[in-house]
Order: structure tokens, then sequence, then C-alpha cells
């Protein structure tokens, strides 16, 4: 299987909006990725207070319920990255796909708890091992020399699919019935149904010629191998945990600065909204102007330890808000989100960028599956981490966080040296 030329993808760009992608494999894959996240959007808006109102659960128990589930995500990424080398990375996903939908269509029926953390527990590790082969996926369809770049625009579309489910569960929501939650569900359910009708659209020739002899639907299947490659490769590990460390910042931006700003600052609150629109603003505008400079390991991470260093100065402005004027803090507030979402962006392209270019050809499956597993674990770990060591602690927290950011960033290129010294002797 071949990904689309250069100049297929470059054709008639006259022709088409400024704001499709010219490479037409991306494209599909966008239209792949807007059904998917905005059915995502709907059921992670409406989730906690269906489980709560509908079914009847205590938060409690639905936090316990959910914490168990995130652990299943950590474990499933790793296996399921395997089984795509084996069996191959579409074969693969579109079971994920299918079994998270059908999960998410018995949540409108289940009564008992004990079947509800097992549906939970059952589709959260479908969802993340999904994401570790779909990433794994992208290595087959688009070359290496644009992966990167075709992430960042579905990072940007992700945002886009979202922000429309968010608006769309709010009509639930507002009518607050159980017809109305039961019905989103299921919308979201359908969702992955089209999603996987849709993956396996993808070069279907490809697919069909694979499926007939018998052997796995992948470009670059790797021949059968005991143990986990990506396993045995510490610097790449080493790398994966450095890209987990800063994944925390997705826990300060989605709880840690909403909480800060609502219970430690006098800046107004209409900041907590306004923090996550920020964040997704500047996604959507620069992640994809983030990548430039990344085709490189170790240009990747110098802009992987810029990503780390604004991320740990967006940690100290914020703990610098506490016991200021309202005006003050709100300028500090402001600032830091800034800081963030450029921290973000950086270190998102530069992490992706070496996830790739680390792999062993033929494995991505396997290394997709650890890299994802890292950032599940992290995942898991920060909304827990933020809100009782760092919130707690106020600008101590804070200060603290910021070292383990910066320490995280600066260690990158270290770590990157390293697992290019290890790749040498077989390049």
């Amino acid at each position: 299987m071949t990904a689309i030329s250069s100049a297929e993808a470059s054709a008639t760009p006259s022709r088409r909006p400024r704001l499709l992608h010219p490479d037409p494999m991306v494209r599909r894959l966008a239209n792949i990725t807007m059904v998917n996240t905005v059915g995502n959007g709907l059921l992670m808006t409406l989730s906690a207070l269906f489980f709560t109102r509908v079914l009847g659960f205590g938060a409690a128990q639905v936090g316990l319920g959910l914490t168990a589930a995130g652990l299943c995500g950590v474990l499933a990424s790793i296996p399921a990255g395997r089984a795509a080398d084996r069996w191959g990375t579409r074969r693969v996903l579109i079971s994920l796909v299918l079994l998270d939908g059908v999960c998410t269509a018995a949540y409108a029926v289940v009564h008992q708890f004990a079947l509800f953390v097992l549906l939970a527990c059952v589709g959260t590790a479908a969802d993340r091992g999904s994401s570790a082969v779909r990433n794994a996926l992208y290595a087959e369809v688009l070359p290496a020399d644009r992966r990167v770049a075709g992430r960042a625009y579905l990072r940007v579309v992700t945002n886009v699919g979202l922000g429309i489910g968010t608006v769309v569960a709010g009509l639930a929501l507002q009518a607050d019935t159980r017809e109305a939650y039961v019905t989103a569900i299921v919308a979201d359910a359908v969702s992955f149904a089209l999603v996987a009708v849709m993956f396996a659209r993808l070069l279907p020739g490809a697919l069909a010629v694979a499926s007939a002899a018998g052997a796995p639907a992948t470009a670059g299947a790797a021949p059968a191998e005991r143990g986990n490659p990506a396993l045995r490769n510490l610097p790449f590990v080493t790398v994966t945990v450095l890209n987990a460390v800063l994944g925390l910042q997705f826990a300060v931006v989605e709880i840690g600065v909403p909480l800060w700003i609502a219970k430690y600052t006098d800046a107004p609150r209409l900041m907590v909204a306004g923090s996550l629109i920020v964040n997704m603003v500047f996604v959507v505008a620069l992640q994809v102007r983030a990548t430039k400079g990344t085709e490189q390991p170790g240009a990747a991470a110098r802009i992987f330890a810029r990503g780390g260093l604004l991320v740990a100065l967006a940690c100290v402005v914020e703990g610098l808000a506490h016991g200021l004027p309202a005006w003050a803090a709100a300028v500090l507030v402001a600032a830091g989100i800034g800081f963030q979402a450029l921290g973000e962006v950086y270190s998102q392209a530069a992490g992706w960028a070496l996830s790739y270019d680390l792999a062993g050809e033929g494995a991505h499956g396997s290394y997709q599956g650890v890299f994802n597993a890292g950032m599940s674990a992290s995942l898991m770990l920060g909304p827990a981490l933020v809100t009782t060591v760092v919130i707690s602690n106020g600008l101590l927290g804070w200060s603290m966080l910021a070292a383990v950011f910066a320490v995280a960033g600066l260690a990158m290129g270290p770590a990157v040296r390293w697992a290019r010294g290890r790749m040498a002797p077989t390049v």
C-alpha cells in the first residue's frame, strides 16, 4: 500500500477552500476524525449527568468506576498496538471502534453498577487501544515527512469536532429528560459505526488484497517476534515517560486552572470558561504551524524543551495570581493561560515527531502502543496530582510542578541523543 503522492496531494489547490488540507488522504482522515469527535463531544459533555441523574449512580460510584476504566485504558494501549503489528491496523482498529460503540450503546440500558463498571472498563480500553492503533495507521498511510503535520491538522479537526459535539449536547442538557440523554448516547454509538465503515473504506483495494492473501492489512507489518520491541527499547521508553510527564499539563488546563481561578484568586469567574476557549483557539490557530522544524529528532527535542519551559512559566505565573487585586490576578491568569497554550502546541508537535522518528519501521503499532500508554497514564493520574499536591500547596505547589515540567522538557535532548545512538548501528 502506498500513500497519496505529493503531486496528487497538491493538485488543483486553487479550487479548494483554504481550510481544507491539500493532501487527499489527510482530508479523508479528517472526515473520520470529525465524525468521531462530534460523537465524543456528546458523551464527554453529558456522561457525568447521565450516569448520576438518569442511571441513578452516586457521584462516588461513578468516580470509582471511571478510575477503574482509566486504568484499563492504560493497560490496553500496549497490547492493542502489538496486535496491530501482527494482524493489521485496519482490522484491529475497526474491531476496537465497533467494540467501543457497543459499550456506549449499552449505557442506555444498564441498571446494575457492576455492569456499568464492566462497560466503562471495556469501552475505555477499546478507546485507548484504538487511539494507539490509529496513530500507527497514520504512519502507514502518510509519508514520513508529512505525518506530524497531518496529525497536527487532525488535532485541529478534533478540537472543532469536540466543540460541535458539546454545543449539540447542550440541547440535551437543556431538555434534561431521560429521552434526550439516551438519544445523545445512541447518536454517539451510531457515530462509532460510521467511523468503522469509513475506516473500512480507507484504501479498500489494498485492504481487500491483504485480506485475500491472509496477511495483515498493513503496509509495513513486521514479522512476528517474541516480546514487544518498544518495551525493550529503553531510550524510547524514557522519551515516552518524559512526554507523559509533560502531558500532566492537560490536567492543569482542564482542572487546575479552573479550580485555582474560582477558589484561590480574585480573577473574574468568567475566566474559567475563557481559559478553555483560549486554549482551543490557540490549538486551532497554531498547532499545524508548530510542527515546522520538527523534521529532525534533535530539532524536535529542542522544540519539546521550549514547550516544557513555557508550561513551567505558565505554572509560576498562575501561582503568583493568588492574593492580588482582581485586575492584577486577571492579567497573570490570562498570561499563564497563553503560555500554557503555546507550550502545549510545541510539546505536542515535538512529541508526535519523536514517537515516529524513534520507532522501528514495521513496528509502529508496538511503539505507538507504548507511547500512548504513557499519555493515558498521565491523563489518569493528572487530576489527582493537580488537586491534591499542586492546588492545596498554593504557589509552592505550582512552583514544584513548574520544576517538574522544566526538567522533563530539558531532559528530552539527552534522551533523544541516547535513542539516536542506539539506532545508529542499525541505520
